[in-house]
């Protein structure tokens, strides 16, 4: 079982700093300032190309898009970024309850066309109900899954390629119908920790995404998921997204993370808290209860930081330390069972090329992966033999 390593796109831009990246917004702390911010990289195409094309160079499998109303849309900002990258798959994370489930397996389909296979989906049901009102949704949290059940059986239906007839509480499709349907059929991605949660995924998934909790909680959640995809006589495989640290001492990259969260005042991590604690997500509130608003302690398991989860909602830890440490822990969870890590940094760019140049080698020396990505710095020279071309950071 090999791992399959993914980069993030910051979408709602980029920065040093965990708290004011977004290029439109103060971060969604807030929510009241539109305006530029000082130091931000706005997600504009020609920095969000760079980070692609890194991702792509390094030899990472696909990058995940974020989803909402503080970042750029998905499905758009993707197949632009397609054009530009060409083995690169696309992570497009979308909210099942704000588009019809047919039209979702067209643009599906379509998108696999113009792409030649490049789409990878993500399900995001939603966890705030705040959130979901501004695109017109009233349910529910229980609902929303109940919902996200009877989208995904649509789309799987319609991608047959016959009618399909659906009658349901949610959705009612007669002769839905995809007339090219998707070749290859996207992997589905999905998330959520709650009891409404579990059977959809074990129903419909074919990854279910945790964020980074440590080791033995991941193992209860795929134990959890494992046995009821069993019931349904499904197979679901595990994906974990998880921030990184990674560089060529601990103590860097431990220095690293100390800078980040000097960044943060008092006031900052306050307001964000009180805003992350009002999301009805199970999965926000497990991340909320690792570091419990407080800057002490944060290194709760080997190499596993939740500093980044004092600001940030979502995946808010991050795995800390010397390349070595960051491939001992990538290893400890695909022990588990984990094969996907969908994984970031601040700012975007430069952390992809700290972890491709550093942790990727490492776990392809440990049969972790396929092979070892060719570097840019190596071209071949007239006769085969390998020029290397000098440089150096």
């Amino acid at each position: 079982m090999s791992v399959h390593l993914h980069w993030f796109l910051p979408t709602g831009g980029d920065g040093r700093t965990l708290v004011d990246r977004h290029a439109y917004t103060d971060g969604g702390v807030k929510r009241s300032r539109i305006a530029p911010v000082s130091g931000v990289r706005a997600p504009d195409i020609d920095y969000l190309t760079q980070i692609a094309k890194a991702a792509e160079q390094l030899g990472f499998e696909a990058v995940l898009t974020p989803t909402g109303t503080w970042c750029e849309d998905a499905w758009l900002t993707t197949v632009a970024l397609a054009q530009h990258t060409e083995r690169l798959k696309f992570l497009v994370a979308f909210r099942p309850g704000v588009i019809s489930p047919v039209l979702a397996a067209q643009m599906a389909a379509t998108y696999q066309r113009i792409t030649r296979g490049r789409l990878l989906l993500n399900v995001v049901t939603g966890g705030d109900s705040t959130e979901q009102r501004r695109f017109g949704d009233h349910l529910d949290h229980d609902r929303r899954y109940a919902r996200t059940d009877e989208f995904l059986s649509v789309v799987r239906g319609v991608w047959s390629g016959q009618p399909f007839d659906f009658d349901g509480e949610h959705y009612q499709v007669e002769g839905g119908l995809t007339a090219l349907p998707p070749d290859p059929l996207p992997e589905i991605f999905f998330g959520g920790s709650s009891a409404a949660a579990g059977p959809v995924a074990a129903r419909h998934t074919d990854v279910y995404l945790t964020w980074g909790e440590p080791p033995e909680q991941v193992k209860q959640k795929i134990d959890w998921i494992r046995a009821l995809a069993e019931k349904e006589g499904r197979t679901v495989r595990f994906g974990i997204r998880l921030h990184t640290i990674s560089r060529d001492s601990s103590a860097e990259a431990w220095a690293t993370a100390n800078r980040l969260l000097d960044d943060l005042s008092p006031e900052t991590v306050a307001a964000a808290q009180e805003a992350l604690g009002r999301s009805e997500s199970v999965g926000q509130q497990r991340m909320l209860a690792l570091h419990g608003g407080s800057r002490d302690d944060l290194e709760i398991s080997p190499n596993l930081w939740a500093g980044v989860g004092l600001v940030r909602g979502g995946a808010g830890t991050a795995l800390v330390g010397s390349h070595s440490d960051v491939a001992d822990r990538i290893e400890e969870y695909h022990a588990l069972g984990v094969e996907h890590f969908v994984l970031s940094g601040y700012p975007h760019l430069e952390e992809a090329y700290w972890f491709g140049e550093g942790v990727i080698p490492n776990l392809a020396a440990r049969g972790l992966l396929p092979r070892i990505p060719a570097s840019p710095l190596i071209r071949p020279a007239v006769g085969g033999a390998p020029l290397l071309v000098a440089g150096g950071r």
